[in-house]
């Protein structure tokens, strides 16, 4: 782990009027690491990154690229970084091969046949002027130009909208292998399984605050517990739990003499523990990056 993270922002707010469209995030992305934004529309996934690269102003906090002020020293963050905007704009009169020739040659020491071998991952044709390409096949050309770019930070907004199912597995799999060579890649995404596949950590955003971070190494460690007890301890809505576990496990007991535990240690420590029990029923689920989410964005309120 570096010393000096690539990317850090301290109390970064924007207001416009009495709107907070970001409200105070202070956040640190390592070097190497495959970072995710997960919130509905609305909540500062976008400011946020807009901020980063100098497209706006804060109205207070900092944020710094590379150790470069993104507000004061805004060109020297974009030499260090390639992005991916949430609505890429593209010539409309050039080919795709003439658009990737474009974005190889305005940055220094840009490689456009590394641009080439991604849009062919992406089985994008090159050949087709960007006027008459579908919007999938423009968000793939706009992927090519970010992804083949060889930058130490990536930055996308949103990269699979308006992907089918197979090139977004790609599009995934591009972002790890980015990860892998010591890129760091920040992304927002409204899909959590591409996240939760992808990223090594999280943050939820919600009405303009980061409410929640993440480490997907540890979510895989939550389980759900359901089960209920032949014996009448079921009934008194008492479960004795072994004191090497109760920091590691939370419990809610029905009327029913059901109960509902969630453990937070390896789940091979748990079940050895249920398997002296008198058990009559249990079912295990692992808890997973949604039910994180859905705490923070009820699905009722989404639906609102």
């Amino acid at each position: 782990m570096d010393a000096v993270a690539p990317i850090r922002t301290e109390g970064l707010t924007k207001r416009y009027g009495s709107l907070c469209a970001l409200d105070a995030c202070s956040l640190t992305v390592e070097r190497g690491e495959a970072f995710g934004l997960l919130g509905p529309n609305g909540a500062g996934k976008t400011t946020l990154l807009r901020l980063l690269l100098g497209f706006l102003q804060p109205t207070e906090g900092r944020a710094f690229v590379e150790s470069y002020d993104c507000q004061r020293q805004s060109l020297e963050v974009r030499r260090h970084v390639s992005y991916l905007p949430g609505d890429p704009r593209l010539f409309r009169h050039m080919t795709g091969r003439q658009v990737l020739r474009f974005f190889a040659s305005v940055r220094p020491g840009g490689n456009v046949a590394r641009l080439h071998r991604v849009a062919e991952r992406l089985e994008l044709d090159l050949s087709r002027r960007v006027a008459s390409m579908s919007t999938g096949m423009r968000q793939k050309l706009a992927l090519a130009a970010t992804l083949g770019a060889d930058t130490p930070i990536v930055i996308l907004d949103e990269p699979t909208s308006n992907l089918d199912p197979t090139v977004r597995r790609e599009v995934m799999r591009l972002v790890v292998e980015a990860r892998d060579e010591g890129r760091t890649v920040l992304f927002s995404s409204h899909v959590l399984a591409e996240v939760e596949q992808t990223c090594d950590r999280v943050g939820i955003l919600r009405q303009g605050r980061l409410e929640r971070l993440q480490v997907l190494s540890e979510l895989k460690r939550l389980h759900r517990i359901q089960l209920r007890l032949e014996s009448p301890a079921g009934a008194s809505g008492e479960l004795k739990i072994p004191p090497e576990l109760a920091e590691h496990i939370s419990v809610k007991a029905d009327p029913d003499g059901r109960f509902q535990l969630e453990t937070h240690t390896e789940l091979a420590r748990v079940l050895r523990w249920l398997a002296s029990m008198p058990l009559a029923e249990i079912q295990i689920e692992p808890v997973g990056l949604q039910a994180i989410y859905d705490k923070l964005h009820p699905p009722e309120q989404r639906d609102a």
